[in-house]
């Protein structure tokens, strides 16, 4: 199975540390902000469920700008073949 070794960015970092400890932040940012910094470094990849969720708030209207952000981040650092 390929290995996908992107890491998370310390922008991404920074911005998915503000997103958790953001009390209006959804669900769905802080998930994916957990995501993005669990990937930080290491060699931990975006799994499945999160992938499917990440996707869909990229193809969405109804998100913030920074959870789409951190939506790509995690979705880039996804298993190459799914």
């Amino acid at each position: 199975m390929s290995k996908n070794t992107k890491q998370t960015s310390t922008r991404i970092g920074k911005l998915a540390a503000e997103t958790l400890q953001d009390s209006r932040a959804s669900q769905v940012a802080k998930s994916l902000a957990a995501s993005a910094l669990s990937q930080r470094s290491g060699d931990k990849q975006t799994g499945a469920k999160m992938e499917d969720v990440a996707a869909r708030v990229l193809a969405s209207d109804h998100h913030a700008d920074g959870t789409k952000k951190l939506a790509a981040s995690v979705l880039s650092q996804a298993n190459k073949q799914r």
